[in-house]
């Protein structure tokens, strides 16, 4: 009786586009310009893993998703797995007309593994496990602090709605004791209304008291994890204080990763959007592609940079003699970027005074 052969693809490449989904995968599997299957599957690394081996043991297989809802954990499986994954950008695929007017799951798997197998598709960085979950828990606190101020919107909305002004100088941001005393002493022609402030301000307690216990948190796990000498390093940037810092550090995690300013503008959303063609040159603002936890940090922390660092303060004011303040505050934006960069990359303190 003749030996049964078993199945070998000999290092032959396959390369698989899955569009994932909570309650489902659609799985295409490509090799050698020729598209094998499409199909649907549970939403699970391992059992993918499976079907590769019993289908198309021997292979060498590469995979791609895109970034979205179900994080990088999926990457990880498949690495442990032997699958070379990459996790990419929905915005970078190469698209056709048609698969934009005619989107489903099924076209958006195959241009990812048609993409993947002729190379145009460039990876994500995956920062590892601890820092993902450090930065979800930064970002954790980011959310805190804009419930705070919807619940503070809807104050000031109640105390607008009823004729109660507001004392001129209690007109800022910073919520004191103070103010919410007085908050609490205002009185109504009916408690009803009083009832509706007593909870908005213990809503308001409660995330007040949830984001300092998220930033006391924060930096404990900063101090465990020997991360305290690169926030501080981070800090010594003027306008920087450890919630920027630790905001900065978590979402670049590692700057070198970045080769050049303009690399590192472009991922935070300080670049124009540009239009041109032919002889026309059109910028329209800053682009909408950003970072949106960083791009409005950055720029917060360059309006105190531009008054208490004396070379941005002269940069400031000289820019501001050709343009609105409101985009010579970008470009001061992206020199304090640029200190940043030089500061995280060199490990050394900030100085201040210094013209670039």
């Amino acid at each position: 009786m003749d030996q049964i052969r078993q199945l070998d693809f000999g290092d032959q490449r396959f390369h698989i586009g899955v569009d994932v989904h909570k309650k489902n995968w659609v799985v295409t599997i490509r090799s050698h310009q020729m598209e094998l299957k499409t199909f649907s599957m549970n939403p699970s690394p391992e059992d993918l893993n499976i079907y590769l081996q019993r289908h198309y043991p021997g292979g060498r297989y590469y995979s791609t998703y895109e970034a979205g809802f179900c994080g990088f954990w999926i990457h990880r499986k498949l690495h442990s797995y032997g699958i070379e994954n990459i996790v990419i950008h929905a915005a970078d695929v190469p698209t056709s007309h048609k698969e934009k007017t005619r989107k489903t799951d099924k076209v958006d798997s195959r241009k990812l593994a048609r993409e993947l197998e002729n190379g145009s598709l460039n990876a994500i960085y995956v920062p590892e496990e601890f820092y993902q979950q450090l930065r979800s828990l930064r970002r954790l606190r980011t959310s805190s602090v804009q419930n705070q101020t919807r619940v503070k919107n809807r104050i000031k909305g109640h105390l607008n709605y009823y004729g109660v002004p507001i004392p001129a100088e209690r007109q800022n941001s910073y919520w004191s004791g103070h103010f919410i005393n007085w908050l609490r002493s205002l009185k109504f022609a009916y408690p009803t209304a009083e009832d509706y402030l007593f909870y908005c301000l213990q809503e308001l307690q409660q995330h007040r008291e949830r984001t300092a216990n998220i930033t006391r948190k924060l930096r404990q796990y900063c101090k465990d994890h020997d991360l305290m000498e690169q926030i501080n390093y981070l800090r010594s940037v003027v306008g920087i204080g450890f919630v920027t810092a630790i905001t900065l550090f978590t979402e670049l995690i590692d700057i070198k990763r970045f080769p050049t300013l303009d690399h590192l503008a472009a991922f935070i959303g300080l670049v124009p959007s540009v239009n041109s063609s032919g002889d026309r040159h059109s910028e329209e603002g800053l682009t909408e592609r950003r970072n949106r936890f960083l791009r409005h940090v950055i720029i917060e922390a360059a309006w105190v940079a531009a008054r208490k660092d004396p070379a941005l303060t002269l940069a400031f004011i000289e820019l501001t003699k050709r343009m609105k303040k409101q985009e010579a505050i970008i470009r001061i934006a992206r020199k304090l970027l640029n200190r940043i960069r030089f500061v995280w990359k060199n490990q050394q303190n900030y100085v201040t005074a210094v013209v670039q």
